[in-house]
């Protein structure tokens, strides 16, 4: 089988960070990291996995960073290098380990990619995983999967940018029968938005500000309105569709972010501008009392922490692995709380507690949740190259969300 997979090499990796920002076709070239190689089928691992025959596999914003290179190194202990991209996914059964219950061959179903404990065969689980907190996990190189915190990452399972991929049936939720295949691929993105909107959900009486409104940002207003969050919701989207997006979600007011966006947020909140010695203008006695950054560049983040409240909080959903032009002093100014965010959990939502991909499963199910008007572009996967050039210029081809359709 064909299958997209990050080959790392000291030579490919400065080959490619060097001459890649001048000529963005080398990160997918035949000198770069990412290759399209022909691999052996993958076998379940024990009697107590499953093989998945891909139907879709999503194109993250993490997947496009990592083909640009813009991942910390510091992270590759996480992984077994060489992988095969792709953590979003959605397919059908087609190998079902004899020690499995309750799932059978033909059953249409999506992985949580997370790998934690419970998928390890280990006699002691980690005081995380033990809480639910299964993002936290603290074994993701021991056990029967081998090194490698989620699918997409791990070599032993491969990952859905490619026609098979294994799971563990900790991992794996089956589609309910009026789900349509377009919803089921968009669970995972809008779990990993839905997880820090639960884990730092405003009150009623408080103001979030979402900045950036790609899918991730489009999701964290559509989870927030999901998550029962009434209070007023302000977005910062660049280009109009994005905008229409957010309002049909639940944005009450979507803000240019070409235009001043700092006098609309201190208008807004109560805050006065003032502008510093040097630098950006810095807004006082106003902002949002929890902001939820999703573009993750080193502007937006900078921003981030100066349209915040005092005593506010600031999600970093978007993926930002190494900064330099943040001027952090803003923490400390006004007391900030910064958290990361990875994958989803077992949440709290709405007096419950659930794995996320059962909760959002379940909203689909319901007619409550339809995110199929995010899914706006497939590729076959032999396109990939087209598809990623498309993806480094997702405006201008008004792409939300787009992935590998296997065609089945």
């Amino acid at each position: 089988m064909k299958a997209v997979v990050f080959l790392f090499s000291i030579p490919r990796y400065a080959f490619t960070q060097v001459l890649g920002p001048l000529f963005p076709s080398l990160y997918y070239g035949p000198l770069s990291c990412v290759q399209l190689q022909e691999l052996p089928e993958p076998r379940p691992l024990t009697d107590h996995w499953v093989k998945v025959r891909t139907r879709y596999a999503g194109i993250c914003g993490s997947d496009v960073g990592l083909v640009r290179l813009h991942d910390s190194p510091s992270s590759s202990p996480y992984t077994s290098l060489p992988f095969v991209f792709g953590h979003e996914n959605m397919g059908i059964l087609a190998e079902v380990g004899s020690a499995v219950e309750g799932l059978s061959v033909g059953q249409r179903v999506i992985a949580d990619p997370l790998l934690p404990c419970p998928t390890r065969d280990l006699a002691q689980w980690c005081e995380h995983c033990q809480k639910g907190h299964f993002p936290r996990c603290e074994n993701v190189r021991q056990g029967t999967p081998g090194i490698g915190f989620q699918l997409g990452n791990n070599w032993q399972v491969g990952g859905s940018w490619s026609p098979y991929y294994l799971a563990h049936p900790f991992q794996v939720f089956p589609v309910p029968d009026n789900v349509s295949d377009e919803n089921a691929i968009l669970v995972d993105p809008f779990a990993s938005a839905l997880h820090p909107v639960l884990s730092h959900l405003p009150s009623d009486d408080q103001t979030a500000l979402v900045i950036g409104m790609g899918m991730m940002g489009v999701g964290t207003v559509a989870a927030l309105r999901m998550s029962g969050f009434k209070g007023r919701l302000l977005g910062v989207a660049r280009y109009p569709f994005q905008a229409e997006l957010a309002r049909h979600y639940g944005a009450d007011e979507v803000i240019d972010s070409q235009g001043d966006v700092y006098a609309a947020i201190a208008q807004r909140t109560g805050g006065t501008l003032h502008k510093p010695v040097m630098g950006k203008r810095v807004m006082m006695g106003g902002g949002a009392h929890v902001v939820y950054e999703c573009v993750g560049n080193d502007g937006t983040l900078d921003d981030a922490l100066r349209l915040a409240r005092p005593g506010g909080r600031v999600m970093l959903i978007g993926l930002s692995a190494v900064t330099s032009k943040v001027d952090w002093s803003f923490v400390w100014l006004k007391e900030l709380t910064v958290a990361g965010t990875l994958c989803s959990s077992t949440e709290e939502c709405l007096g419950g507690r659930r794995r996320a991909y059962e909760l959002i499963l379940d909203w689909m199910a319901r007619g409550e949740l339809d995110l199929s008007p995010l899914l706006t572009h497939r590729f076959r996967l032999e396109d990939y190259k087209r598809a990623l050039a498309m993806s480094f210029h997702k405006s201008e081809h008004k792409m939300v969300k787009a992935v590998f359709d296997f065609g089945h």
